[in-house]
This record gives structure tokens, sequence and C-alpha cells, in this order.
């Protein structure tokens, strides 16, 4: 047989090995993603090597090929996870760092003090376990995006985007956006984000559908999460609701009940005058006035995990009860 009957066969045999080779990588990763034992879950920090060898290899003509070669296909299960959920594609990532080479260019040495935070996160892991003898600890990935998201969750764990984590007293700014310039942290606020989505890992209940229940959902998230890790996520937002919390509440209550959550949350291109996702600081609100009435602290927190009403759970939590006295009796 010449060569023409041989090669078309070489890339079906290629892609075939190439599969193999990922399907034996994932295995490493994910044999067990979730752990009763708050000291088994894996923290994964690999693919932010990953990312720079793609970085450093990358070029004006084969920034594309560079981050998918090095990057994502060397990967973790969770970043895989994290480029279906946050960042699409290879171009789209070398794209959006080619647009933002300053301040990618700045946090090299920030991604690479992750790992440090191993005995902090392990733990609030343990704390929560404490707290919560059922809290199920998936394995955390540390992967790099393109600063659209700081945490998110998936089947197999915790997809922590540490590029949202380079904030320094140096930090360039002249390619950020308003939000961004909000919203960036220094990296040391690494275990209060992985905090908070691991207690979203553990959320059950039905999905909120409204504004209410969705604040609630976020910010007992911050609020537990602050408990485990001393670390609250969204200074910015308690800084400005602790000094304007009977206005926000008022208006708060007006809208609670609707579906509507563009003024409350995930509003950051949009807000003008006050920060971004302040329905996060209500719900925080909420979660601790119903933990602070309650006598049975860790009931408190299986009833806030585990909430199937939201309505009642702020009815119980007596939160709306600080704004029925008159202003000027010194409440807020």
């Amino acid at each position: 047989m010449d060569g023409r009957g041989i090669c078309p066969l070489l890339p079906l045999i290629a892609t075939l090995l190439f599969l193999a080779a990922q399907v034996t990588g994932q295995a490493d990763d994910n044999t067990n993603p979730r752990h009763s034992d708050p000291d088994s879950a894996q923290l994964v920090t690999r693919d932010i090597e990953n990312f720079w060898r793609a970085y450093d290899q990358a070029g004006p003509n084969n920034a594309c090929s560079a981050f998918q070669e090095e990057y994502f296909n060397k990967g973790s299960i969770g970043l895989r996870d994290f480029v279906q959920l946050r960042i699409d594609s290879a171009c789209t990532l070398a794209n959006w760092v080619a647009r933002h080479p300053q301040y990618y260019g700045s946090i090299r040495s920030s991604t690479q003090r992750v790992a440090s935070f191993t005995p902090e996160i392990r733990q609030s892991f343990r704390k929560l376990k404490e707290l919560y003898p059922d809290a199920i600890f998936p394995n955390v990935y540390f992967v790099i995006g393109r600063m659209n998201s700081g945490g998110t969750t998936s089947y197999n764990g915790l997809l922590i985007g540490v590029e949202m984590y380079g904030r320094t007293p140096t930090m360039p700014t002249s390619e950020l956006t308003d939000w961004q310039k909000q919203v960036l942290k220094p990296v040391d606020e690494l275990p209060g984000i992985v905090a908070h989505e691991l207690i979203h890992f553990q959320q059950k209940g039905p999905e909120p559908k409204t504004l209410l229940g969705k604040a609630i959902r976020e910010g007992s998230a911050d609020f537990i999460g602050s408990i485990i890790s001393g670390k609250n996520i969204n200074s910015l937002q308690k800084d400005y609701g602790d000094k304007h919390e009977r206005e926000l509440w008022s208006e708060f209550k007006q809208a609670m009940h609707g579906t509507d959550t563009s003024e409350w949350l995930s509003n950051g291109s949009d807000v003008k005058g006050r920060p971004a996702d302040l329905g996060y600081y209500m719900g925080f609100r909420i979660s601790e006035a119903y933990y602070t009435k309650s006598k049975d602290k860790k009931q408190a927190i299986r009833d806030i995990l585990e909430i199937q009403d939201f309505d009642a759970l702020l009815k119980a939590s007596g939160y709306a009860d600080n704004f029925l006295r008159a202003v000027g009796t010194g409440a807020k």
C-alpha cells in the first residue's frame, strides 16, 4: 500500500491517542471529586504553571495554538469546565490577554503565591465541617481566565479565576474598566472566595426565582464563608451598605418578590453612583440576622444552607423589624 493509503488514517489515530491521554488525565484529577474529609480535597494549581508556559510561548502569529496546546490541552478537568463556563476558546483567551498586556504582565508573581494559601483554605474547610457535619469538600482548581469570573462551581469542583486577584499598589489600570477597577482584589483574599464557592457547593433546596431568593443565596455564601474564613469578599458592598442600610432596605423590599435582579446582582457594567451587586449585602444581612437570633448556631447554618422558603427565613430573621422604628431613634 502506498503512502496515500496510510496518511488519511494518521490524523484519526493521533486524535484517538490524544483523547485517551485526556481521559487518563481526567481520571487522575477526578477519581473522587467530592470528599467528606476536608483534608482529602485536592487543591490543584498546575493550570497556573501551564498558563504561564503558554503565555511565554505566545507571539503575534501563534497565540491561539500556544494557549490551546500548552494550557487547554494539558489542563485539569477543572480548567476544562472553566473553559466551557467562562473562557470559550483558546483564541478568545489569547485575544483577551493581548488586549490587556500590562495587567496580565503584572500578575504573574501574585498567581505564583496561590499555593501558599493552602493552610488557610484547609482551615476554613475544617471549620465548615465543625459547623455543618454533612459538608462535602470538592477539589479546588485554580485557573487563569479572561477577567469575567473570580469563582464558580461545576460538578467536578470549585473553579477559581486567579487573574481576578492581581491587585497590588502598582497595578496598571489604563486597560481596565471601572467595574474591573472595583472588583479586582489582592491575592491575599483568595481564601475568602474559595470559602464563598465552597458554601455554594453545599446549598440545597429550590433554585431561587425571586430577587429575595437569589440575594439570600449569594449573601448567605458571603456570610457563612466569612465565618469559616474570616474574610468578607465583598467589603466594598459592606462599607457602602452599612452607611445606607435603611434606604437600601426600603428599595430592596419593594423589588424583592419580583424576578428582576438587574439593580442588585451582576450589574457591574450598569450601576452608577454606588457599588454593584448590593444584593449580596442584603442577603448577607438577612442571613446574619437569622444566625444571630438563633440559639442553636449549627442548626442556623443548616437552615440557611438547606433553605426551602426564603420568605420564611426573612420573617424568622427579624431583619425587617430593625426598620419599623422611626428615623431618629438610633435604629438603622
